[in-house]
């Protein structure tokens, strides 16, 4: 007999719920990806009638009879199984995660055990000690292969085509170390500023809100070692020993103009909104390479990208002049997903003149079908205890540890709203304003 399963959405009645998780369990349904005795459960401190939850949604009503509502943990168990028995129930805490750890001891006071499983949105912890006590908190309640720490960058299809991009086609596999590649770069640019997370964001930071944990598992995936298998510890056991590696080698930090002047923002803040970072990975593979982070809000445009930019040629053949670029591999994750591979090619009629061509692969091009949102395989994924998308207690705790020694240090410079400040490195970025527009006509 096929094991019935249940959702809990812990913090039904905000905006997370209303916007992401119902219409992507919505979504799941009309893709025939739930199973049909699933039921979806809302609790939070608002009272609401079944009915008057339902109303909440624009959804269909075979979807709108799986929902149903209880006000409070106290009594959900029994509410629970009053349904039925489900031998697997998935508790979504769309809460602040100060609360993380006392849900938690709620759930369990409440007589959930083995069949509960419990995910958790970032930020996990505000640094390494934090991390650790949030980490000790749970696992006094739930073992930690019932804990699902999302990183909803990680079910991102363009981001979860990088391992297929290295591992499924050998004719990287060659290149993919530093006698090869001559640096690897990362953007996360938002065009808007804090809107209204500020009291969220001004306690946090670009590098705690981003980079930390969003661009560092981008890195990770990009520089992993060959898993022996895809089940979801060999994958955490290989980003946690590249991510051990690593080290920051220097971080500036910037602060848009009329920052203070956001709603919810401390008077006379330092919390950076940009922030460009130099690290290296300290492994035989990547020994030499410099890897150059950046994320930021209130810049020129929206997008983030990956370039990978090989060592130049040798000063011979058609590149005597030392006129021919690099090539570089571009993967664009968002706004529209793809990949770009930088060529170079001879102009047509002239003598050997070398021109760059971009070779591109995207996803609205290749593929008929929508692209899930990110939501929707999560929540899959952890109905189904599949783990591999989601961030195990060591890899968050590793990654606050590489963060340490920058975090908040230094001081904090300006920069024009809706510009991108100019770089303290003394290096050459990859121009990624070419490459957003390759899958968007």
């Amino acid at each position: 007999m096929a094991e019935r399963k249940a959702i809990v959405i812990l913090g039904a009645s905000g905006d997370l719920a209303k916007r992401k998780l119902v219409p992507a369990l919505n979504a799941l349904n009309q893709n025939k990806r739930l199973d049909p005795d699933t039921i979806i459960v809302g609790s939070g401190r608002t009272f609401f009638s079944d009915q008057a939850f339902r109303n909440r949604f624009n959804a269909p009503e075979g979807f709108r009879e799986l929902l149903y509502y209880h006000q409070g943990i106290q009594g959900l168990k029994q509410f629970i199984e009053e349904k039925g028995a489900f031998s697997r129930i998935v508790f979504f805490c769309a809460l602040p995660p100060s609360t993380y750890g006392q849900t938690a001891q709620e759930l369990r006071a409440e007589g959930f055990g083995k069949e509960a499983a419990l995910i958790i949105e970032k930020p996990f912890g505000y640094d390494r000690a934090s991390a650790q006590v949030l980490n000790t908190e749970l696992t006094k309640y739930f073992n930690e292969t019932q804990i699902f720490r999302i990183d909803h960058y990680l079910a991102k299809e363009a981001v979860q085509n990088i391992l297929v991009f290295r591992f499924a086609n050998p004719v990287f596999t060659p290149v993919w170390n530093s006698e090869c590649i001559e640096s690897i770069q990362i953007n996360a640019f938002e065009s808007e500023g804090v809107a209204d997370r500020g009291a969220y964001f001004d306690s946090a930071g670009i590098v705690r809100d981003m980079i930390q944990n969003h661009l560092i598992q981008l890195l990770c995936l990009l520089t992993m070692d060959v898993p022996v298998s895809l089940n979801a510890e060999e994958i955490q056991k290989k980003k946690i020993s590249v991510l051990k590696t690593m080290q920051v080698l220097s971080c500036n930090r910037f602060q848009y103009q009329g920052y203070h002047d956001e709603k919810g923002v401390a008077p006379g803040s330092t919390t950076e909104t940009f922030a460009e970072l130099k690290l290296v990975i300290n492994n035989p593979r990547w020994k030499g390479v410099p890897v150059y982070i950046r994320a930021g809000k209130a810049m020129n445009r929206k997008g983030t990208e990956i370039g990978i930019r090989l060592k130049p040629l040798p000063n011979l053949l058609f590149n005597e002049k030392g006129a021919v670029q690099p090539n570089k591999i571009v993967f664009l994750i968002q706004p529209m997903p793809g990949i770009v591979l930088d060529v170079a090619t001879k102009i047509p009629g002239k003598h050997y003149q070398i021109a760059q061509t971009p070779m591109k692969f995207c996803y609205r091009d290749s593929f008929d079908s929508n692209i899930p949102e990110a939501y929707q395989k999560l929540l899959e994924d952890a109905l189904n205890n599949d783990r591999t998308l989601f961030v195990s207690a060591k890899e968050a705790e590793a990654s606050w540890e590489l963060f340490g020694p920058v975090l908040d240090a230094g001081k904090v410079e300006g920069y024009e709203k809706f510009a991108l400040p100019f770089t303290r490195f003394s290096f050459d970025w990859i121009d990624f304003e070419r490459y957003p527009g390759a899958c968007s006509k």
